[in-house]
């Protein structure tokens, strides 16, 4: 019998759900590192873009992903619909819910979502930006603006099985023990010990990527030929004496991969400038053309003396 359930049997278990709120900018990651911030104060439940989920699975809700536009997607996010949240606040009387997790972009945002669902005001906020950092966040946001792609903490078979199926794009694996660092972070910004039984500690996260319909841009019809041109132009961006010899272009799954053979100024570490190029690379196309770049491999065929 563990300390919660006497602390229930004794009496002393707080009456009612306590509200906890995990909050920041959309795109920033929240949703793939919620389990970690629930698993930090024992809350099995998460209320996250219009869904109720407890321990990875639908218990109530409809997802703001299935909307077809971004209003909608919002309205649905803060439970616009007396329908909608009614039957959410009724699966969390009926189940009897201690604790929940709720997402938002902002406290006033997850304050709003916890009133009309007849709950209380969070007991504890929590930024994203005391979480992940800053690479972290930039990473997500690279992720959901130029491939579209968002997170449901979900299962992928709950997906798969629903009408959700239609946006489902893959699944992640998220192990405790792969996130240690995290855990100890975790642990002294929540003021919490960290989790000493291998059991928990080795405990996975299956979430679920998906790709909404308000999200779903085509993707560009570019040339080949037209990369290559534009990428030689980034290139003597730069670094003007970086001869490009050869570039091949390759579609892929969700972007392109490009293979570049170069000649670079001798008396450069090649390692170093091989790395500088492949971000500037992607760094540029991305930005400029909206792309995804899946990978560039950079051969370097000759050093050249400097002139």
């Amino acid at each position: 019998m563990n300390f919660e359930t006497i602390k229930e049997i004794l009496g002393l278990e707080k009456k009612g759900t306590t509200v906890f709120a995990f909050y920041g900018p959309s795109g920033t990651g929240k949703s793939f590192r919620a389990k970690l911030v629930a698993q930090q104060y024992g809350i099995k439940v998460i209320i996250d873009d219009g869904l109720l989920i407890q321990d990875d699975e639908i218990l109530a809700g409809k997802s703001a992903k299935l909307e077809k536009n971004y209003m909608g997607a919002v309205r649905t996010a803060l439970f616009d619909d007396k329908e909608h949240r009614d039957s959410v606040a009724h699966a969390i009387q009926k189940n009897r819910i201690k604790k929940i997790l709720i997402l938002g972009t902002s406290e006033k945002m997850v304050n709003k979502i916890a009133v009309r669902l007849q709950l209380p005001l969070p007991e504890k906020y929590i930024k994203i930006e005391e979480i992940s950092t800053p690479e972290q966040m930039e990473e997500a946001r690279r992720s959901r603006q130029i491939e579209g792609k968002h997170v449901i903490p979900v299962r992928a078979y709950e997906v798969k099985n629903q009408s959700y199926s239609k946006i489902f794009y893959d699944s992640i694996r998220v192990s405790t023990a792969k996130n240690k660092v995290l855990n100890g972070i975790l642990s002294k910004i929540l003021g919490k010990q960290p989790n000493a039984a291998p059991s928990q500690n080795t405990k996975l996260f299956e979430k679920s990527l998906v790709r909404p319909a308000f999200s779903q841009l085509e993707r560009k019809d570019v040339s080949h030929a037209v990369l290559a041109q534009m990428t030689m132009g980034f290139i003597g961006e730069f670094n003007s004496e970086v001869r490009i010899k050869k570039l091949t272009v390759k579609n892929e799954k969700s972007g392109y991969t490009f293979i570049m053979t170069v000649d670079v100024p001798l008396g450069k570490e090649l390692t170093q400038i091989s790395e500088e190029l492949k971000d500037f690379v992607i760094n540029m196309i991305e930005k400029k053309l909206n792309l995804r770049i899946e990978d560039v491999y950079i051969v370097i065929d000759k050093l050249l003396k400097s002139a």
